[in-house]
């Protein structure tokens, strides 16, 4: 098997990488950066740093701070407005995924308009895009090196997986002081979002040895340090390993996949407004103690990174204790389920057939070690309600 593998160009990883922004810009040739980012980092002078590092590099950098969580078609309108009367030469994403996700669409809109829909899965886009710098501020999404956005379309409420190379940041500064702010919801969602990437890229058909060792580092890496950063915000070290871990997972599942978690997720959060690390996290256990029996030894090497394992564990053993050991996980994290989150259930049964379709629309499950049908899909939503 050939795996084609994508990586961005440039990567900044370390503690004050963020300071290095302009210099990164201003070494591919960029001048007029379009920084997109929402107005949480604009509160906490995060936008005004990086703005004021891109100035210092000499360069013309302009804020566009309307993104907002889970964005939608509608959502990018005013960006596009301003990224063409900036005349930008290049777009910037400073968040966790959803400005990130919005930075993505508006370089590749920006050039070949359009509308979203227009370039969701199964489409693979090669582009023309402008070029996407990316600095992340959550340990979680993974997006400053995946070829992957998602927007939810305005007027259908589907969220639309969008891929291929145009969506690949050129750079990404990876700086883990940027995440210190972030409080403990954040931070176990996006923590559990990140080993919901690395596993789904281990257990995934279309998985591969380049792959395979970053998914196994990022989820020995989840295991030992992310009960730690919820549990002290200021613990650097081990904000600094999530951090590494969430790129390492992103690069994992954009040169390999995710799977049924992911599509199943998805439409949780378009219908009603679930966060996606937390949609994956309420799914997680359930869907890998379904999926477990058609990739055992996979989900075995899972448990023995995560440390829920040991190598006298038979595979089947081992994979068992991955699933206890995930549940362990999201209890002691305090994930809710659909119902606790407040989501009625009525309207939770009613829009399941949907969701199910909508799921399998994705591509996502297609890449599960159980290829599931909508019937099955319906179970595994109508499981984790309570």
């Amino acid at each position: 098997m050939v795996a084609g593998l994508s990586l961005p160009r440039i990567m900044r990883v370390g503690r004050g990488a963020a300071g290095e922004l302009g210099d990164v810009v201003a070494g591919l040739g960029l001048s007029r950066p379009l920084l997109v980012t929402d107005a949480f980092l604009v509160g906490t002078g995060a936008a005004d740093r990086l703005t004021a590092a891109l100035e210092g590099a000499g360069l013309h950098p302009r804020l566009f701070s309307d993104t907002v969580p889970d964005p939608t078609t509608d959502s990018l309108a005013s960006g596009l407005k301003v990224l063409r009367e900036h005349e930008a030469d290049s777009v910037i994403g400073l968040g966790g995924g959803s400005p990130m996700d919005t930075a993505k669409a508006l370089a590749l809109l920006g050039v070949q308009g359009g509308r979203m829909r227009d370039y969701k899965a199964p489409r693979v886009n090669v582009g023309p895009a402008l070029p996407v710098v990316a600095v992340p501020t959550t340990a979680g999404s993974g997006s400053e090196a995946t070829q992957f956005t998602v927007i939810t379309d305005s007027a259908t409420d589907e969220k639309m997986l969008c891929a291929g190379p145009a969506f690949l940041p050129l750079a990404a500064v990876v700086d883990v002081e940027l995440t210190l702010s972030m409080p403990y919801r954040l931070t176990a969602d996006t923590g559990i979002d990140a080993l919901t990437h690395a596993v789904e890229a281990y257990v995934s058909r279309k998985a591969n040895p380049f792959s395979d060792g970053l998914a196994l580092t990022a989820i020995a890496t989840v295991g030992r340090h992310l009960r730690r950063a919820c549990a002290d915000g200021a613990d650097t070290e081990a904000r600094a390993a999530m951090m590494l871990a969430a790129t390492q997972a992103g690069i994992a599942f954009s040169n390999s996949s995710v799977a049924l978690v992911h599509g199943m997720s998805r439409p949780i959060g378009a219908h009603f407004h679930v966060a996606h690390g937390l949609s994956n996290a309420m799914l997680f256990p359930a869907v890998t103690d379904f999926s477990v029996p058609a990739a055992p030894s996979r989900y075995a090497d899972c448990a023995r990174a995560l440390g829920a394992a040991s190598a006298a564990d038979g595979d089947a053993t081992a994979a068992a204790k991955f699933v206890d050991a995930l549940t362990v996980l999201c209890h002691d994290l305090a994930v809710p389920t659909p119902r606790a989150h407040g989501i009625d259930r009525d309207a939770w049964a009613r829009l399941t057939p949907l969701m199910a379709e909508q799921a399998l629309a994705s591509g996502s499950p297609a890449n599960n070690p159980v290829v599931p049908t909508a019937d099955r899909i319906q179970e595994l939503y109508a499981r984790i309600y309570d």
